[in-house]
């Protein structure tokens, strides 16, 4: 049987997206075995808090997203409505783990800021305002994207998956609007520095701003990317292995850090009054 150059392509796309899928899989596998010990120290010996419950979450949400990264890739797809149903659940996890990632730092932004009411509710509206309009368009742009699965290219033994295409602006307004955000709390961090660095010479606040600086460095970075290439290259399949990207390192970040500011609260027992959010609720020790 002899198959068409788009069906070649089609082939290829599906190999190099299993390659992509395995290599996200191992990098969150090998973090999470990195970090194995200080993870159940911290969940065993901190005492349960809203915040302990917010990294949880977001350190097992992105379990989900592998499960049903496994399934989208490994897995034969009957027809392209399957490979939708799936790709909207593994979008769902996707929006949680970014939306507990987020909120992380939207904490921090607060405690640097002296738990001002004004910045809390101007951070909360914004931040409730981007998420809203995050998932109406990237619902609307799964909903509208081109799919592709092994149906359409029968015949090939030990070729699985599906993804999606799409050349709409939808595919990435809503990491316009993500970068958005973070360019703005990273400028409330940068100001909140900058007014206060050198009274401060407490290791808590020093960290507080070096994880909120370098935790949107890295936010910035990817949410620029997930803009760029899908307008540099328009339809091109690879568009969601820089999504999933974005997910996975902020949660990694996000989580790592907390593990850190949890351990200087263990170790460091002076804190700067500017920082007067209770560590119970922003780094749950015992």
């Amino acid at each position: 049987m002899e198959y068409s150059a788009d069906d070649i392509a089609a082939i290829r796309i599906l190999q190099y997206l299993a390659y992509i899928c395995t290599a996200l899989i191992t990098f969150w596998t090998y973090d999470y075995i990195c970090s194995l010990h200080d993870e159940w120290t911290f969940l065993l010996r901190s005492r349960w808090t809203k915040v302990k419950c917010l990294y949880v979450t977001a350190r097992y949400v992105p379990f989900f997203l592998i499960a049903a990264d496994i399934y989208l890739t490994l897995t034969s797809k009957e027809n392209s409505k399957a490979c939708k149903m799936f790709i909207t659940i593994y979008s769902c996890f996707a929006v949680i783990s970014l939306t507990c990632s987020e909120c992380f730092f939207v904490l921090r932004t607060y405690a640097l800021w002296s738990n001002n009411r004004i910045v809390l509710v101007a951070m909360l509206s914004t931040f409730f305002a981007i998420i809203v309009s995050f998932i109406g368009i990237w619902f609307s742009a799964i909903a509208t994207s081109q799919y592709f699965s092994t149906s359409t290219i029968p015949g090939i033994p030990g070729i699985t998956g599906c993804y999606r295409t799409s050349s709409s602006v939808q595919l990435y307004l809503p990491f316009i609007l993500l970068f958005v955000f973070q360019l703005g709390l990273v400028s409330l961090t940068l100001i909140r520095a900058i007014r206060n660095w050198r009274p401060t010479r407490y290791p808590l606040y020093a960290t507080l701003v070096k994880h909120n600086i370098f935790y949107y460095a890295c936010g910035l970075f990817f949410s620029a990317l997930n803009v760029l290439v899908p307008v540099i290259f328009p339809n091109s399949p690879y568009h969601s292995f820089l999504e999933d990207f974005e997910v996975f390192i902020l949660a990694i970040l996000a989580t790592r850090m907390h593990l850190h500011l949890w351990q200087i609260d263990n170790t460091v027992h002076e804190f700067d009054p500017l920082v007067s959010i209770p560590l119970s609720d922003m780094s749950p020790a015992a």
